[in-house]
């Protein structure tokens, strides 16, 4: 989190997660006080410590972690992380925020985040290999294809699960593991459309979302202005995929910095000169710009597609995009949530806007448990169908909170709120539908 975020008092996304989860439940009157503790705290955390032979001959140790917040709905689902500066905290509220995503997509899954304390910019191949076997080992059956599936997340890969799969494989003999972990090689029973999902998943809730008319003058992307932080997978795809439907990409960033076009990007030119480069930076015939400079950029819909706490409140007055749909997670703090809706920015929450990958990744878990492989546009018809059902829903909650509960302080709800009222109260729903029995 950049130094500049202490202007929300130090916020983290465990934080984030805690104030966005109490704020929602004042829009809600009827949740019993021991479900809400039950659905704020994870239900199991599995820390594990293990030696590793690294290349140099040495030993190191290792600590890795498996949080998983909620199983009411199904088996826990969620990515691990490899990062020197991973934490319980952080992968916790992560967890939380996919128990969140599952529901409101409405999967039959409940919220998982793992992570190793460790950095793969200075690992090997074969540390990495080691590292990713020795820690399924030390899990055991914390996961498995019914209990909590790991997908890839912050510097692991395909690659990487595709060693998980064949860990776990090699200690459960005679029975069908692919499901065991999702975003796999294509050829281990990886789904197509997986590399594109997440940022396919925002092209179809923000288009369905626009259909809704809610904010002023925006019905369609044909012509709509969109600057994107972040050119990671998600920011990539994006920027292709939005551009694809009509907009125009007026801005884009990367870690080193961004460029801006009044006239419009070509996605391709911008690509291919990172690919050469190492950044966007120095595209010729553009202006040069900070990642600031973006998230102030004179456009219709921001895309932060990069790190959390990127609007705070102290950058959400130079916000010029009427929409912000946040394909990264946790970009806008709370703080940040309440000047944008003042200033009657809307706000499309990241667990609809970001929620594809794990469509996609309940698809290959499916197709893996039937043996099965369906053709592209089949993956495709199946996403867009569940992300524009899971903004009706949002969409619909929000209209009904804003007509039931008109409020003394002047408050209304948010998209987000919206999001996490439908997202909790289907959940309490299952858990009292399937009865507390001890």
């Amino acid at each position: 989190m950049s130094d500049a975020a202490g202007a929300d008092n130090g916020l983290d996304l465990y934080v984030i997660a805690q104030q966005q989860f109490d704020r929602a439940l004042s829009w809600i009157d009827d949740l019993k006080a021991g479900l809400i503790d039950y659905l704020v705290t994870p239900k199991r955390t599995v820390h594990v410590r293990f030696p590793v032979h690294m290349d140099d001959d040495s030993v190191q140790t290792f600590h890795g972690f498996r949080v998983l917040h909620n199983s009411s709905r199904g088996p826990g689902k969620g990515g691990i992380r490899y990062h020197p500066d991973v934490t319980e905290h952080e992968v916790a509220a992560l967890a939380a925020l996919m128990t969140w995503k599952t529901a409101l997509a409405d999967l039959p899954f409940g919220g998982a985040k793992g992570g190793v304390v460790c950095n793969p910019k200075v690992l090997s191949r074969a540390e990495l290999r080691r590292i990713t076997r020795r820690f399924v080992i030390e899990l055991g059956d914390a996961i498995g294809p019914h209990t909590d599936i790991p997908a890839p997340d912050v510097y692991t890969n395909e690659q990487t699960m595709a060693w998980i799969y064949d860990t776990f494989d090699l200690f459960h003999r005679g029975q069908n593991n692919r499901a065991v972990v999702t975003g796999k090689p294509l050829r281990l029973g990886g789904s197509l459309g997986r590399d594109s999902a997440t940022g396919r998943g925002c092209l179809n809730a923000t288009e369905r979302f626009l259909e809704h008319r809610i904010v002023d003058g925006l019905d369609s992307l044909a012509g709509v202005r969109v600057a994107i932080q972040g050119l990671g997978n998600v920011g990539a795809n994006s920027m292709l995929l939005f551009h694809e439907a009509g907009a125009k990409i007026v801005c884009v960033s990367d870690s080193q910095g961004g460029v801006a076009d009044d006239a419009g990007l070509d996605p391709l030119q911008v690509l291919a000169h990172k690919a050469e480069h190492g950044s966007v930076v120095g595209l010729p015939e553009t202006k040069t710009i900070t990642n600031e400079d973006l998230l102030a950029c004179d456009c219709d819909i921001l895309i932060p597609a990069a790190l959390e706490c990127q609007v705070r409140s102290d950058n959400a007055a130079d916000v010029k995009a009427r929409l912000i749909v946040e394909a990264a997670n946790g970009p806008v703090t709370p703080e940040a949530d309440e000047l944008l809706q003042q200033r009657g920015i809307v706000v499309l929450p990241d667990i609809v806007a970001n929620a594809g990958g794990v469509v996609v990744s309940y698809f290959e878990w499916v197709q893996n448990l039937e043996n099965q492989q369906w053709p592209l546009d089949e993956v495709e018809r199946k996403l867009k169908s569940r992300m524009e059902t899971a903004v009706d829903a949002i969409v619909l909650r929000w209209q009904v909170i804003r007509e039931k509960d008109r409020r003394d302080d002047g408050m209304s709800p948010t998209l987000r709120d919206a999001a996490l009222v439908e997202a909790i109260t289907r959940l309490s729903e299952v858990i009292l539908q399937r009865d507390i029995w001890m």
